[in-house]
């Protein structure tokens, strides 16, 4: 299977009057075509700063990153969908900007609208939708840029806690669907289990790779919340919280 991105001996500090500040040091891990990962560690251990070395926003200043692949899609915390413009053309910015708009891109925008429940949404405005419906709504503007990487940053974080859990379930049943190669940084352990195909642990700052915990369950409970209500999510979770805290 193609190898999709590989990080090298990662090591990168913050530079201020102050001093310097170590945020990660030699952190190493690949990613497979098709693969989710789950990022996971305490607060300020690096995992912001992993993921703007990984889209080419920060240089690191050590190690190497490797990206098999032309493209980088983002989600971050915040939907960033624009009010003035309506859910199709929302859906289209990334190739407006691009200058790639097609026939068959409008059709393939169309067909994800469809596809995922918001055709009849196509001419509103965002503030018409629910949080939910925003958050499939940037996913789809993402999706349609054909990614080889997706980078997910806190993409629920800002929903309350049963819509979270939907949407979670729908977005990474959408992501498995279209094949598509994915890291997820969260603070939600069950979270991390519920989506992902491995959980890389992290340690505190200066982050570095603590564990990695493989994650596998039934084929038929193996969607994010049918993950949930297993034997083996328990295990995993209380496996993970067990890593994040204990003492280094």
């Amino acid at each position: 299977m193609k190898t999709v991105l590989e990080l090298q001996n990662i090591s990168h500090s913050y530079h201020s009057n102050e001093g310097e500040t170590p945020a990660l040091v030699d952190l190493s891990f690949s990613l497979k075509e098709g693969e989710f990962v789950s990022i996971v560690g305490p607060s300020g251990c690096g995992k912001s700063t992993l993921l703007s070395i990984i889209t080419g926003l920060i240089s690191p200043e050590k190690g190497s990153v490797v990206l098999n692949g032309k493209s980088i899609g983002y989600m971050l915390q915040k939907d960033h969908l624009l009010e003035w413009r309506s859910v199709y053309r929302n859906i289209m910015l990334g190739l407006e900007i691009q200058h790639k708009i097609t026939p068959e891109s409008k059709i393939k925008a169309r067909a994800l609208l469809d596809q995922y429940g918001l055709l009849d949404f196509a001419a509103a405005k965002p503030s018409e939708l629910s949080g939910g419906m925003r958050q499939r709504v940037a996913l789809i503007r993402t999706l349609i840029l054909e990614p080889d990487l997706l980078l997910l940053d806190e993409p629920f974080s800002a929903l309350d806690y049963q819509t979270r859990l939907a949407v979670g379930d729908d977005i990474g049943q959408i992501i498995r669907k279209e094949g598509k190669t994915a890291i997820l940084v969260t603070h939600d352990l069950a979270e991390a289990v519920s989506l992902g195909d491995r959980v890389i642990v992290l340690t505190k700052r200066p982050g570095t790779i603590k564990t990695i915990v493989p994650i596998s369950f039934p084929p038929e409970k193996n969607t994010p919340l049918l993950r949930r209500n297993t034997t083996e999510f328990n295990k995993y979770f209380h496996t993970i919280w067990k890593e994040l805290n204990v003492d280094e």
